[in-house]
C-alpha cells in the first residue's frame, strides 16, 4: 500500500473535479497560465478598439435601464433595416467595457450589420454575484428588439455572439424565458456564435473563481446553460482554440454535445493553434475563425471598401 501512495499520481493530491486536484481545476480556469501573450493581446485589443473608433467615429449611446452602467454602445450600418449583431464582452466577469470591445465593429459594419456592444455590472459592484450580469445582459437584449428602428435595425435579424465570460451570460441569454420574463417571442435571437465560453458552473465553483464569486445553489442551477437547453430556440455555433485551458475546451464540446442530444442544432469551430485571446480577435477578420461564421449566420458578406 505505501508503495502505491508514493506513485507520482498519488503525489499529485486530492482529487475535486473529474482527475483535477485543486490546483490543476484553478489553473484550468485561468487563463493566464495557457495564454503567456495575454498582456500582448489585451494591449492589442484596446488599441484596434481605439483605432475603430477613430475610423468609424463614437458610437451612439443609448440607456437600456435605469443604472448608470445600463448602457449600451451602437455602431451603425449604412443600410436601414440591417440586421443586429450583439456583442456580450469577457473579462472573467470582474473586468471591462463596452468602448474596451468594440474591435470587431469595422468588419460587420461594412459587411451591413448593425454592431452593438451593451455595459453591464462587475460581480464586485453587484455583490459578487452573477445573477445581476445575467439580468443587464438580457435586458439589453430585450431593449435592443424592442427599439430597433431607433437605429435602423431589423430585429427579425438579430444575433449574438459572445467570447469568455461573455459566453457564458450570451448562453444564459439564449435560454432565457423570452415569453414568460420579457413578454416577447421565445425565438427574439436568430442565430449565435459563443467561443470560449463556461456553460456549467458547477466545475467553476470548485475552482479558484469562487474567491470573487460567491456562487449558490440557486446561481449554478439558473446561470448554467446546460441545464436549461428545453428553452432554447436559437442555432449556435460553439467555439474553442486548442491553447485554450483544458476546461474552456471541455466546456464548449461538452455543451456542443449536449445541445445536439438536445435535439437542437449547433456547430462545433476549433481553432488549431489558437488561445483563448487569439481566438476572441478572428471576429474581427471576416475570413477568421469567429467572423466568418458570424457572417453565415447572418448570410452576408463582407465588402471591402
Amino acid at each position: 500500500m505505501q508503495q502505491q501512495a508514493d506513485t507520482p499520481q498519488a503525489k499529485r493530491g486530492p482529487r475535486v473535479f473529474m482527475d483535477y486536484t485543486q490546483a490543476e481545476l484553478d489553473a484550468a480556469y485561468d487563463q493566464a497560465m495557457y495564454a503567456p501573450n495575454r498582456e500582448q493581446m489585451a494591449a492589442r485589443r484596446l488599441a484596434n478598439c481605439a483605432a475603430v473608433r477613430a475610423r468609424l467615429g463614437e458610437p451612439e449611446r443609448f440607456a437600456y435601464g435605469p443604472t448608470a452602467i445600463e448602457r449600451l454602445d451602437v455602431f451603425r450600418a449604412a443600410s436601414a433595416r440591417a440586421p443586429i449583431y450583439v456583442f456580450i464582452h469577457g473579462g472573467a466577469w470582474r473586468a471591462g467595457l463596452a468602448k474596451e470591445h468594440c474591435y470587431a465593429a469595422e468588419m460587420l459594419v461594412q459587411a451591413g450589420a448593425h454592431f452593438i456592444v451593451p455595459d453591464f455590472v462587475l460581480c464586485q459592484d453587484c455583490n459578487r454575484s452573477l445573477l445581476p450580469m445575467a439580468d443587464q445582459v438580457r435586458r439589453a437584449i430585450a431593449w435592443v428588439w424592442r427599439n430597433a428602428e431607433r437605429f435602423g435595425g431589423d430585429r427579425d435579424r438579430l444575433y449574438l455572439g459572445g467570447h469568455s465570460s461573455g459566453s457564458h451570460l450570451g448562453g444564459c441569454a439564449l435560454v432565457a424565458d423570452w415569453a414568460g420574463d420579457f413578454d416577447l417571442p421565445p425565438d427574439i435571437i436568430k442565430g449565435a456564435v459563443l467561443c470560449s465560453g463556461m456553460y456549467d458552473l458547477a466545475p467553476v465553483r470548485l475552482s479558484a473563481r469562487s474567491n470573487y464569486v460567491d456562487f449558490t445553489d440557486e446561481m449554478v442551477d439558473q446561470l448554467s446553460a446546460i441545464r436549461h437547453l428545453d428553452r432554447l430556440r436559437t442555432p449556435v455555433v460553439i467555439a474553442h482554440g486548442t491553447l485554450e485551458t483544458p476546461e474552456f475546451q471541455r466546456q464548449s464540446r461538452d455543451f456542443h454535445a449536449a445541445v445536439i442530444a438536445a435535439g437542437k442544432k449547433s456547430q462545433l469551430l476549433v481553432g488549431e493553434q489558437y488561445n483563448h485571446f487569439e481566438m476572441a480577435e478572428t471576429l474581427a477578420n471576416p475570413f477568421g475563425i469567429l467572423g466568418r461564421a458570424a457572417l453565415d449566420q447572418m448570410g452576408i458578406r463582407f465588402i471591402p471598401a
